[in-house]
């Protein structure tokens, strides 16, 4: 089988490999999986350059989500029943950019019919992200102003979609102008430009405030850090929250310890994988269900930049990276 690896840490591009290897077997209390499909995220990215939570044992695969088939059961009651289904499937450690990738069984979801190979295949990370902090974290009451930042990304397109069909309201902050005019086509509330490259810290305050008023922002989501998380947390008004749920710049968030004082501000980390091993069952598949609807209908649904084949890797990662480049950028593995 053809199977995408990386024998060491480093620039995508650099250390990807597309190679051929042998089909793995399944252990007790996994499945065999026969790939279609696998999206490139930013998860991937930092997991192969040695950033991520997770570190990858070396040679690695990536691809964290992705939906395929499953062919084969190494044993146990989950794995029979999911013989011959379409799942979708989250590998905390990596290994679904594989034409059969190897997952634990209670780790693979059986996805709807209804829902298309690209949808499947993006069905979780960004729109479970999505949901989870705006809806059951932060919590955001109707009418209220979420800011959130790399707002022309897939999940802050996601997030757009969702303030409006929940009744919250976006200020989404993005580096250019012309990412500004395609929020606004796509029913953003308000669009901020702002590049830490040209302008200040205050700068984005005093425009926050010229939207949102002088008692500043009270619910924040950032998934870059450095000079643009650092300014959102000046923003925050009395009780704000910002949750941090990325790290695409590589520097570290500064600000002062009264920035937070005085406005009582909390900042919190939000990582997708420990939510989700901290509830149950039924709130599990209660919240699949959910995104499942809320992707049908267009709310949760990913925009696909580009198919590739595995072989093909190294172009798909440069697209996934290019801010000219719309949409997700998908691995296309195999037939369903």
């Amino acid at each position: 089988m053809k199977t995408i690896q990386f024998p060491v840490t480093g620039e995508p591009r650099d250390v990807l490999q597309c190679v051929d290897a042998s089909v793995p077997q399944p252990k007790h209390g996994q499945v065999l999986v026969r790939m279609l499909a696998s999206p490139v995220n930013p998860s991937d990215m930092m997991f192969i350059r040695g950033i991520y939570g997770v570190q990858p044992q070396l040679p690695a695969t990536p691809g964290f989500e992705g939906v395929g088939i499953v062919e084969g059961s190494g044993g146990g009651l989950r794995g029979r029943l999911f013989k011959g289904k379409r799942v979708v499937v989250l590998n905390q450690s990596g290994g679904n950019w594989a034409e059969y990738a190897i997952a634990p069984a209670d780790r693979v979801i059986p996805v709807s019919s209804h829902l298309s190979v690209e949808q499947a295949a993006t069905f979780f990370v960004n729109p479970a992200t999505a949901w989870v902090m705006t809806r059951e974290v932060l919590k955001v009451p109707q009418g209220a102003w979420l800011l959130q930042t790399a707002a022309g990304s897939s999940l802050g397109r996601m997030v757009i979609r969702l303030g409006n069909h929940c009744g919250f309201r976006t200020v989404n902050v993005v580096r250019r102008e012309a990412q500004a005019a395609e929020l606004k086509a796509e029913g953003a509330n308000q669009v901020v430009v702002f590049d830490p490259e040209h302008h200040k810290a205050d700068d984005l305050r005093d425009s926050l405030r010229q939207i949102v008023g002088d008692q500043g922002v009270r619910y924040a989501i950032d998934p870059v850090g450095g000079a643009t998380g650092s300014a959102v947390v000046r923003s925050l008004g009395p009780g704000g929250r910002m949750l941090v749920y990325g790290t695409l710049s590589p520097q570290p968030l500064q600000f002062g310890s009264r920035d937070l004082m005085t406005q009582a501000a909390t900042i919190e980390g939000f990582w997708l994988s420990r939510y989700m091993a901290g509830i149950g069952l039924a709130r599990k598949l209660r919240l699949f269900r959910r995104i499942e609807r809320l992707i049908r209908d267009g709310i949760l649904a990913t925009t696909i930049g580009r198919t590739w084949s595995l072989e093909q890797v190294t172009e798909a990662v440069a697209a996934s990276e290019n801010s000219d480049v719309d949409g997700k950028q998908l691995l296309s593995i195999s037939d369903a």
